[in-house]
């Protein structure tokens, strides 16, 4: 199991977890103790131009724009990058600031079995002020045969008192916001 994070503000176990998830393309085998989990992959479509539009979509922080988050973050999710995104309804918004902790451009990577795959995107933490403390994962992937396929992973606990006692609409709003940055992939992967 991976150490606690101890990179100043960035804190809570596993620091990377959904990295080694992404990269090896198999379920955690831990999650850390108290956490709730999040692993959702859902198909977007096939061929190099797919899996180009939602890598790209991934990195410039469109699949959070288009899951109805405004977002004030750099032009691209790279390591150590803050990002601060408003969730809410007009200018009712609670910020939740994260930093990317792990990225990764497009490229080719050896899958399950030994066959080549693409994988593309970035895991950011939660930083002090967030309402949950965790880590989420945003994934392009394209199979051998040219599948394309959007990955979303996280794992959180609520981030005090206050979050605690409010759970049920905590899971609620996790399962609306996962539904979002689902038709966000969708939608990008059907630009092309």
């Amino acid at each position: 199991m991976l150490p606690k994070a101890n990179r100043g503000p960035l804190d809570y176990p596993s620091l990377g977890l959904t990295r080694l998830v992404a990269q090896k393309y198999a379920q955690a085998e831990h999650w850390p103790q108290g956490f709730a989990h999040v692993d959702k992959t859902l198909s977007v479509g096939t061929g190099q131009e797919v899996f180009d539009a939602l890598a790209e979509g991934i990195m410039t922080w469109e699949i959070q724009r288009r899951a109805g988050l405004q977002v004030s973050a750099p032009p691209r999710a790279v390591v150590g990058a803050k990002i601060v995104s408003g969730f809410g309804v007009g200018r009712l918004r609670l910020p939740v600031p994260c930093e990317v902790v792990w990225a990764l451009e497009p490229q080719t990577l050896m899958g399950p079995g030994g066959t080549k795959m693409q994988l593309a995107g970035f895991g950011y933490g939660t930083l002090p002020g967030h309402p949950a403390v965790g880590e989420e994962a945003f994934i392009a992937m394209k199979t051998a045969e040219g599948r394309v396929q959007f990955r979303l992973l996280a794992f959180s606990k609520p981030a005090g008192l206050i979050y605690t006692l409010g759970s049920p609409v905590t899971k609620l709003t996790q399962a609306g916001v996962t539904r979002s940055y689902q038709q966000a992939a969708r939608a990008l992967a059907g630009s092309v």
